[in-house]
């Protein structure tokens, strides 16, 4: 295939590089001439291990290229590929200026009788949205009522650390091509020819807001770490020790447990050990930030949900709440979200009733039977069994855990708060 890159910065220039090695015909496009009369000697405009050989087999063997103006390379393009900033702006938000001005350069060259789409991939990090909202009428603006037939508009983020750029390149942990409509595409297929990962076709927001999840939790995980690290060597632990301990752990810590969008977290150990972390974290002066928000945005989520559940419910309403412990198949209401979201409920007049086949007001005990009645002093009243949830009435089902799918609720309005679709 033939390719043109625009933007030969870091990404661009490493594209350049990766996809020439696999054969096809690359032409970079940058408004730095330094730039181009770099590439276009076979040599490479950045440092970066390995991409000085790629540039320099692909430029013996004729199949790099690179120039300031766009020209006619699109006239026989296969896939322009979108690799410009998208610098911070004074407010934080990303300057789209370099995206705008590319998308305007590319569909003023596009020739409207192209006998097939050009595939036009945006790899530079945007706002979900951005596709539809500002780049897609740009082409409009030029191409009119002939876009569809012209362009195929992608997104396809890249995974690439520097100093091992290349080798993220061939072996990324995921490949994520965003279409319009979801589908595949198979320009962008055949582009990644040859590369073993896991692929998503997704809708093309579900892949402009993959970059920005993924960087945020990585500085997550650097922000936490360093916060943890305070704390050891104010308390003279060895830090290193307690991260081999940690990270040997791929079953709970470093792993898809506790990733999953949905209900917010409670029971008898993490709230309660985040709070005691919090406190020695304080007490030794160690200013942990994020440790600090846990709590906070645990809260948040449980009012972002109890808007999401009354949204259009007049009070007074019937509903009924399924599950009420922290987890399904247990008794502990210690924390339990679904007791806060009871409590809300009933605060904001509705006329709730409870199912959960693990519970009954004669078998709490102990700190159970005391959480639960400071916080639903009416617990007594509010249980049902089985037969009368059934029974329905209820304007809402509000599920907190998978216990719901043992009940026959045929046509009842269900929300499920344990996921996040």
């Amino acid at each position: 295939m033939k390719i043109v890159i625009f933007g030969l910065g870091y990404v661009g220039c490493t594209a350049a590089a990766c996809i020439a090695s696999q054969g096809h015909s690359v032409v970079g496009i940058d408004v730095s001439a330094k730039k181009v009369e770099t590439i276009k000697a076979g040599l490479s405009p950045i440092r970066e291990p390995g991409i000085d050989e790629l540039l320099a087999a692909a430029h013996a063997e004729g199949r790099l290229d690179a120039a300031t103006e766009v020209g006619s390379h699109l006239d026989e393009a296969d896939i322009a590929i979108v690799c410009v900033g998208t610098p911070s702006g004074a407010d934080g938000a990303h300057n789209m200026s370099f995206i705008a001005q590319v998308t305007r350069s590319i569909a003023s060259a596009l020739k409207p009788d192209r006998a097939t789409p050009l595939t036009v991939a945006y790899r530079s990090t945007m706002r979900p949205g951005t596709t539809q909202l500002m780049i897609e009428p740009i082409f409009r603006s030029f191409l009119g009522d002939r876009t569809d037939r012209v362009v195929e508009l992608v997104y396809n983020p890249e995974f690439l650390r520097e100093a091992t750029a290349i080798k993220d390149y061939f072996h990324p942990p995921k490949i994520v091509i965003g279409t319009m409509d979801g589908a595949p595409s198979p320009n962008m297929d055949q582009l990644h020819t040859g590369i073993e990962a896991p692929v998503f076709h997704v809708g093309i927001r579900e892949a402009e807001i993959t970059k920005f999840i993924d960087n945020s939790w990585h500085a997550l995980k650097v922000a936490f770490a360093n916060e943890v690290g305070r704390v050891c060597q104010n308390l003279e632990i060895s830090a290193r020790q307690v991260h081999e301990i940690f990270v040997s752990d791929t079953k709970l810590n470093i792993s898809a447990y506790y990733m999953r969008p949905g209900n917010a977290f409670g029971g008898s150990c993490l709230p309660k050990d985040v709070r005691a972390f919090q406190h020695i974290a304080a007490d030794v002066g160690a200013n942990t930030h994020v440790v600090d928000a846990l709590l906070r945005s645990n809260d948040a989520h449980k009012h972002h949900q109890f808007k999401q559940v009354v949204q259009g419910l007049e009070p007074g309403a019937k509903v009924l709440l399924v599950g009420l412990a922290f987890k399904a198949e247990t008794d502990d209401l210690r924390e339990s979200p679904a007791v806060d979201m009871a409590r809300r409920l009933l605060d904001a007049g509705f006329n709730l009733e409870i199912y959960d086949p693990s519970l009954t007001s004669d078998s709490l005990i102990g700190q159970n039977l005391g959480y639960a009645y400071a916080n639903l002093p009416t617990i007594d009243t509010l249980l049902v069994d089985k037969a009368t949830a059934e029974a329905g009435g209820y304007a809402l089902v509000v599920a907190t855990n998978k216990i719901a799918q043992t009940l026959d609720l045929p046509g009842a309005r269900i929300i499920d708060v344990s996921v996040i679709a």
